[in-house]
């Protein structure tokens, strides 16, 4: 009885924490062209605008050297070759609209994530990871296609099992450092399963031609999200699938070099690291497997993300992670639809919430970029949506 006394208190005070960090959210309504109609909820004093719509799987975001937007868009759900990435043009913070969208390249092998990186010699580069490989081009200020040839930097396994049994992780995520290297983030094979290649469920670092390329951490089944913060480097992660609704937490976490995560053989629940029973071989190496940044309910799937320094005026928002969580398959689950806010002492709340309601999918949450002064665009691969949110005056 004194045990479950003391658990029943401990569970209380995070209820109450939880409670007592809570932002009060009001409704937006949203009209696309599509003639769609329903409501977001955002933090009182918020605004939020459609910036882009009519586009299809819309996924990660990126400004190029001369401040342009770009934007991936990888089309379905299916493997296939008909992702696009988009150039996102002439945007007027008064309407909060992009006028232009103009395409950069198409017929693509699902392109989640682009980057821009300027090298020692003054040349610009953009670089593209595929389901299969990761290329460059030299970028030119305002071009509206790539120039010349591409160099393929890296080539990566591209079988497994379809998305219907959890598995086969065709996204790649690139982000790079303050120090130049280049992170690449390659999901599992499989929902839980002795790789074969070491390269799955790992991130890479590598020099920024492709160079001395290393495994810099493993054991993540799938980090889609994947960012240098402050020199961090900062990685999302989605647990495995065979544990029931509610094990293990998806995870956040700020990834240190040559560091083991865990996966398949160790998962993370209630800040705590078990041993996965389908593996328990390999328990040993729990032990030394640490716990996230944070951590999110299972099933949330989080992806994108980005964080807000001092330099924000707003309170709400200052010294904050927004995080998109895509979203449970299983809808009756309600896991995920939004986007938290995360804080290094905290619970993980609510910022914007209501792309699921009544069990239906309004919209899936993909990734977030900061843009300007206490506004960001966030992307939803659902809807086809890129919207601009920001605080009145």
């Amino acid at each position: 009885m004194k045990t479950f006394t003391i658990i029943s208190i401990l569970l209380l005070s995070l209820v109450a924490s939880a409670q007592a960090q809570a932002l009060r959210l009001t409704p937006h309504s949203i009209s696309l062209k599509d003639g769609k109609t329903f409501s977001l909820n955002l933090p009182e004093g918020y605004e939020i605008r459609v910036a882009a719509e009519g586009l299809k799987r819309v996924r990660f975001l990126a400004v190029s050297p001369d401040g342009r937007i770009f934007v991936t868009d990888m089309y379905s759900l299916a493997d296939n070759t008909r992702g696009a990435v988009y150039i996102l043009e002439n945007f007027d913070a008064d309407a909060g609209r992009f006028a232009k969208v103009t395409p950069y390249m198409t017929k693509l092998r699902n392109p989640n994530s682009i980057a821009f990186h300027t090298d020692w010699r003054g040349r610009s580069w953009f670089y593209l990871a595929l389901t299969d490989k990761l290329v460059r081009y030299r970028y030119k200020a305002g071009e509206t296609s790539p120039s010349g040839t591409p160099e393929v930097l890296a080539t990566f396994p591209d079988y497994g099992l379809s998305y219907k049994y959890g598995g086969w992780h065709l996204t790649r995520t690139i982000a790079f450092g303050a120090n130049g290297k280049l992170y690449i983030a390659v999901g599992s094979s499989c929902n839980a399963c002795v790789e074969k290649e070491d390269v799955r469920a790992s991130i890479l670092e590598m020099d920024a031609d492709g160079g001395n390329r290393r495994i810099y951490a493993r054991g993540l089944r799938n980090a889609v999200g994947l960012k240098l913060i402050g020199g961090e480097l900062y990685a999302t992660d989605m647990g495995s699938d065979h544990l029931g609704d509610n094990k293990p937490d998806d995870t956040m976490y700020k990834v240190e070099g040559d560091t083991d995560y865990g996966w398949p053989y160790c998962y993370e629940y209630r800040r705590k690291i078990f041993s996965d029973k389908k593996f328990a071989s390999g328990a040993n190496r729990c032990r030394s497997v640490p716990v996230g940044y944070t951590a999110f309910s299972a099933h949330s799937s989080p992806l994108g993300f980005e964080y807000f320094d001092g330099s924000v005026a707003d309170a709400a928002l200052k010294n904050s992670f927004l995080v998109a969580l895509h979203g449970a398959s299983d809808l009756k689950l309600g896991r995920g639809y939004r986007i938290m806010r995360v804080r290094e002492k905290g619970l993980p709340v609510d910022f914007i919430n209501g792309f699921l309601q009544n069990g239906k999918v309004v919209g899936r949450p993909c990734d977030v970029m900061r843009l300007g002064a206490d506004a960001f665009l966030f992307t939803d691969d659902h809807a086809g949506v890129v919207y601009y949110v920001f605080r009145k005056g």
